[in-house]
């Protein structure tokens, strides 16, 4: 065998390590191979593990078949009650169709982020307030719906889209927290005058029972003058009766009549007794004048 045949050979083996080289390729387990072939695409795509193209002819893309979590920014609107808001999501999107996110959009991504954000403009247009802080379901679901409509013809299914966060301005803020005051203030006093009404219920039951037997208002006082006489302080309690009160009201009643029935007796006692000392002033000076 000549060293020309030993070149040859050598050469050979060389040429198909570099083919064997250039053709082999892997594709992991979270990817799908998109084979074109001077320019079009080659058969279907590539399942995962180790696969042959041909060199030079074919070029092969490998798309990630993973969830992707994509932010959407805070995007600034008016809702329907004319507040204006900045409400943040976002979106977790996977690729089902590797051939149709790599020919029919340029970059998927960046077209599921554009339509995110219009569709979350558009959702905060059509809500009210209440809405967007409490009934963030249904907004999933209406906005999920249409991100999802035109991404399905990019081979990209949304798999879920949530709203993180609602930023209010701080006049709203304050008005919100002034409301939800005079809302508990409002429940407070509704239950309090519950309470009372309960209670004066219960008090007229009580003192219905009470008027049946008296002795019942005594043992009641008792058990009061107990409970205040169990503590350690210097009250001291002393069980007043009504009647006494009523009593002394009488008593002041009449001094005050006695009184009235008095003042003309005076005054007609009064007037006779300076009629009579006037009477013996005039006498003397009329036996005063022929004497002179």
């Amino acid at each position: 065998m000549g060293p020309e045949v030993v070149t040859a050979i050598v050469a050979a083996c060389s040429a198909g390590v570099v083919y064997f080289a250039a053709a082999a390729k892997v594709v992991k387990q979270y990817e799908r191979g998109v084979v074109f072939r001077l320019g079009r695409l080659a058969g279907e795509v590539r399942s995962p593990g180790f696969t042959m193209i041909v060199p030079i002819a074919d070029r092969m893309s490998k798309m990630n078949m993973q969830i992707v979590t994509l932010p959407i920014p805070a995007q600034e609107g008016i809702t329907r009650d004319n507040v204006t808001v900045r409400v943040d999501a976002v979106v977790y999107f996977k690729v089902v169709d590797a051939a149709a996110a790599l020919i029919n959009v340029e970059d998927y991504k960046f077209a599921v982020s554009q339509m995110a954000q219009t569709s979350l403009r558009s959702i905060i247009g059509k809500s009210d307030l209440d809405d967007l802080l409490s009934n963030r379901e249904k907004l999933n679901q209406g906005l999920e719906l249409m991100i999802d409509s035109p991404a399905i013809g990019w081979g990209v299914q949304i798999d879920r889209v949530e709203i993180k966060d609602v930023s209010l301005p701080e006049a709203m803020k304050r008005s919100m927290a002034r409301q939800a005051e005079a809302d508990r203030d409002r429940r407070a006093r509704i239950i309090n005058a519950d309470a009372e009404l309960q209670a004066s219920k219960k008090l007229a039951d009580a003192a219905k029972q009470m008027a049946d037997t008296p002795a019942a208002l005594q043992l009641r006082l008792l058990q009061t003058v107990t409970a205040v006489a169990a503590e350690k302080n210097s009250t001291l309690v002393l069980p007043f009766p009504v009647e006494l009160l009523r009593f002394l009201e009488k008593a002041q009643e009449h001094p005050q009549d006695q009184q009235h029935t008095q003042t003309p007796r005076i005054e007609q006692a009064q007037t006779p007794r300076i009629e009579q000392a006037e009477t013996p002033q005039i006498e003397p000076t009329q036996d005063h004048r022929p004497d002179e």
